[in-house]
C-alpha cells in the first residue's frame, strides 16, 4: 500500500509540472500564428487574362438539305396518234425547241392537203377576177367577195398545220431528258406521257430552318453549299417560304447555285451554310465560358481595380475552339486562365495569358 500511494503522488506532482510549464515557458502566440496565414491571405492570386474587342460578326447558319432541279416537266401528247419515231433517250440533253417524237396520224396530213389545194384555187380564182376587173369587165364588189374567200382558205390552210405540227412533240426549254415512259408504235391520247425533262442549271439547294432562325435569312443573302460527295459549291438565297409547313412548322429556303456543266445531280444530299445578318460579338476560347453561382453562363472579366466581375453572355456562334458572345463590354479582359479559382469580388493579378506561367515563377 505504501509504495502506491508513493506512485500516485508521483504522477499528480508530474502532471502538476507539466501544466505549469505551459505558463512558466515562452510559446507563441495566437496573433503570431495567424500572421503567416493572413500574409498568404492578402496575396493576389494570378490569372491569366486577354483583352477582348467587340466587332460585327456574320454568323452562318448550317442546315440539312437537298438539291432540286430548277425546272421538271413532263412532255404529253397534244393529240392522239401512233408514236412513229422517238428522237431522244434517257440522259441525253436537249435544246430547247428540239423534237421529242413524232405522232403519226394520215387524217392531219390529207386535212393540210386538202387546205393547201384550196388555197391555190381560191388564189387562182382571185387572181384572175382581179384582171378581169381591172379590164372593166366584172364588178369590183365581187372582187371583194373573192378576197374574203381566199384569206378563208390562207386560215383553214393554218390550222390544218397547225393540227399537223401537234404530232411533234417539242421540248419546252433546255435540259436532260430523264424519263422515256412512252415507245415505238404505241397509240396515244391527248395528255399521255412522252418524256420527262429536268433543267439542271441552275440547280437549287433546299433546306428546311426552324421559325425562330427564318427571320435572319434575307433573299441574296450568300450561301455555301457542300455535297455528301465532298464538292462545294457557292450560291445565293432566292426564295424564303412565308408559309411554315404544318407537319414540321419550319420554312423552306432556296438556294440557287449555278451549274452549267450539270456536274450537281438532282436529289443528293447537302448541307447548307447561310450567312446571316452580322451581329456584334466577341470572340473568346471556349475554356473562357464558365458558370456564375446563380447558374448563368458568362465570362470572368478583371475590372480597372483588378477585382473578378462576373458577365453573362449569349452564344452567337459555335467554333471548335472559340466561342462568338455577345454582352461582354468592348476592351474587357476576360479571364481565360484560372477563372474557376476565383470568384466575383476578389482581387487578382490580371496577366497576359501568354505569359502566366512565366508570372506563376
Amino acid at each position: 500500500m505504501k509504495g502506491s500511494r508513493i506512485a500516485a503522488v508521483g504522477l499528480v506532482v508530474a502532471a502538476g509540472l507539466w501544466i505549469a510549464s505551459g505558463y512558466l515557458m515562452p510559446h507563441e502566440s495566437a496573433q503570431s500564428r495567424a500572421s503567416p496565414t493572413a500574409t498568404a491571405a492578402e496575396k493576389p492570386f494570378n490569372v491569366g487574362v486577354v483583352e477582348t474587342h467587340v466587332v460585327p460578326h456574320s454568323r452562318k447558319l448550317a442546315l440539312s438539305g437537298r438539291t432540286e432541279a430548277d425546272r421538271k416537266v413532263i412532255a404529253t401528247a397534244r393529240t392522239s396518234g401512233i408514236v412513229r419515231e422517238i428522237r431522244v433517250r434517257r440522259g441525253q440533253s436537249i435544246q430547247e425547241g428540239e423534237v421529242i417524237a413524232v405522232l403519226s396520224d394520215e387524217a392531219r396530213e390529207a386535212q393540210v392537203a386538202q387546205a393547201r389545194a384550196l388555197v391555190a384555187q381560191r388564189k387562182a380564182e382571185f387572181e384572175a377576177r382581179s384582171r378581169l376587173v381591172a379590164q372593166g369587165t366584172l364588178p369590183k364588189l365581187e372582187l371583194g367577195n373573192l378576197e374574203s374567200q381566199f384569206r378563208t382558205a390562207e386560215a383553214a390552210l393554218a390550222a390544218a398545220e397547225a393540227e399537223l405540227d401537234r404530232g411533234f412533240v417539242r421540248a419546252p426549254w433546255s435540259g436532260i431528258v430523264n424519263e422515256v415512259p412512252a415507245e415505238v408504235g404505241q397509240a396515244l391520247s391527248p395528255g399521255k406521257e412522252i418524256a420527262h425533262i429536268i433543267a439542271l442549271d441552275p440547280m437549287l439547294a433546299v433546306a428546311e430552318v426552324a421559325e425562330r432562325r427564318v427571320g435572319g435569312i434575307r433573299v441574296g443573302d450568300a450561301a455555301d453549299i457542300r455535297l455528301v460527295t465532298g464538292d462545294t459549291a457557292r450560291g445565293r438565297v432566292r426564295f424564303v417560304s412565308r408559309t411554315a409547313s404544318p407537319t414540321t412548322r419550319t420554312y423552306r429556303v432556296d438556294v440557287e447555285v449555278a451549274n452549267p456543266n450539270g456536274t450537281i445531280p438532282d436529289g443528293i444530299s447537302a448541307e447548307v451554310s447561310i450567312a446571316l445578318a452580322p451581329l456584334p460579338a466577341t470572340r473568346v476560347p471556349r475554356s473562357a465560358l464558365t458558370f456564375s453561382s446563380g447558374g448563368d453562363l458568362g465570362v470572368r472579366i478583371v475590372s480597372e481595380g483588378g477585382k473578378v466581375a462576373f458577365v453573362p453572355v449569349e452564344l452567337v456562334e459555335d467554333e471548335q475552339q472559340f466561342m462568338w458572345v455577345s454582352g461582354v463590354p468592348d476592351g474587357a479582359r476576360v479571364i481565360v486562365q484560372g477563372q474557376d479559382f476565383v470568384r466575383e469580388g476578389q482581387q487578382v493579378n490580371a496577366t497576359p495569358a501568354r505569359d502566366i506561367k512565366a508570372a506563376a515563377r
